[in-house]
């Protein structure tokens, strides 16, 4: 393997870093643009917003398990070839689902998407993680994590507009085509891997390296750190938004499509997070983070908008940038298989989405707001006890 790593301010970092904007924006463009429909669609096909959750965790919970089916794949097949093959099916897959006729294809079709995309995230942080030098690699994490923030914002935007003045099959065309485009500015600016050694071959060697991982001292904390703190920001975003068109607020489809304008601040909290463990050390930054997204969750209570949108704000700040303290821990914690390490903790990353995010449709048709915001702030108080256990792991790099 060569010994050459890209540093901040290099023109290859810049190159890398650009692709890897359009990578991590489609993906989440393409994944998420069905979230604030799922009330629209919940009424077309007269569903229980439990059952309309459906729409997104079917691509969640294909996207966890090609993850894990594909794990023997990612240390065999050229990380940039793998990449750009997930974002074009995807945009694809997402062109054709304007054309569902019924909620079986809708639901078949979003299921290819997801399982499409099992081939970026984990190939993006293991490309990350052998090709930018230790000192850089938080930021250039931070950087990959806002374009995801971006993606996700602008998906969920552009989809929800077009479906209040056009329809949703439009919108999903149209998201389609901006992910045809991303996957061709990834695909011209990211450079061949350099770093990149063929893995060992066979399902064996890649059972052994899962159970080195799952038997690892941090590893597995990181794992189910990740389960609870996307299984928990999944679920605000996907019930706010019943929340917020029913009364009082009584808000139009595209109104509540614009609280994702939120998803830019992880764009900024990401990179800070990334430059703040670099330099003060990952366990710290997850404490802070995880406290700010505690907080913004109990502002949602308020039954005064402008105190709930705040709440939302602080929880989307505090979530990218333990996500991006988190994974960039991934990356540096794998002793052997570094992508195969980052495509477990995006398994059990999806799956907390498609899990957590289901039963608290089911929490939200009992109990209401409230009973969801119980039951996320019991997801993050888990998480909170997850950082306090990582504070006594003994990092095999400096963390």
């Amino acid at each position: 393997m060569s010994a050459t790593m890209t540093a901040a301010g290099s023109p290859t970092f810049k190159r890398i870093n650009r692709a890897m904007l359009f990578g991590g924006f489609s993906a989440f463009a393409l994944l998420y643009c069905v979230q604030p429909l799922m009330p629209l669609l919940s009424h077309q096909f007269a569903l229980t917003p439990a059952q309309g959750s459906w729409t997104l965790s079917v691509s969640t919970l294909a996207m966890a398990l090609s993850l894990l089916l594909s794990g023997a794949l990612l240390d065999r097949v050229g990380r940039k070839k793998l990449m750009t093959a997930a974002l074009t099916l995807a945009a694809v897959f997402t062109v054709l689902t304007g054309f569902a006729h019924n909620l079986v294809q809708l639901l078949v079709l979003r299921a290819l998407i997801g399982f499409a995309l099992g081939g970026m995230p984990a190939v993006a942080m293991a490309y990350l993680s052998e090709e930018i030098e230790g000192r850089s690699l938080g930021l250039s994490i931070g950087l990959y994590v806002g374009g995801t923030a971006l993606g996700g914002m602008a998906g969920r935007v552009v989809s929800s507009v077009i479906s209040d003045y056009a329809s949703w099959r439009l919108a999903f065309g149209t998201m389609g085509a901006m992910g045809l485009y991303a996957a061709w500015e990834f695909a011209r600016n990211l450079p061949p891997s350099q770093n990149f050694g063929q893995g060992r071959p066979g399902w064996r060697a890649m059972l052994a390296d899962v159970r080195a991982h799952l038997s690892d001292g941090g590893l597995p904390w990181l794992y189910a750190f990740a389960f609870l703190l996307m299984g928990a920001f999944v679920s605000l975003y996907n019930y706010i938004s019943y929340r917020m068109l029913a009364a009082p607020f009584g808000l139009s489809q595209s109104t509540v499509g614009a609280v994702s304008v939120f998803y830019l601040l992880g764009m900024y909290s990401s990179p800070w997070a990334g430059r703040l463990a670099d330099r003060l050390g990952r366990r710290r930054v997850l404490w802070l983070v995880l406290g700010v997204m505690m907080g913004g969750l109990l502002l949602t209570l308020s039954n005064a908008l402008p105190l709930i949108l705040l709440g939302v704000a602080l929880f989307t700040f505090g979530f990218f940038a333990a996500h991006t303290v988190a994974s960039s821990w991934v990356g540096r914690r794998a002793a052997t298989s570094p992508a195969l390490a980052a495509a477990l903790y995006l398994f059990f990353y999806y799956l907390g989405s498609s899990l957590v995010g289901s039963f608290s449709g089911v929490i939200w048709s009992a109990r209401g707001w409230n009973g969801v915001v119980a039951l996320l702030a019991c997801a993050l108080a888990l998480a909170f006890a997850i950082a306090l256990r990582l504070r006594h792991l003994q990092p095999r790099a400096p963390s």
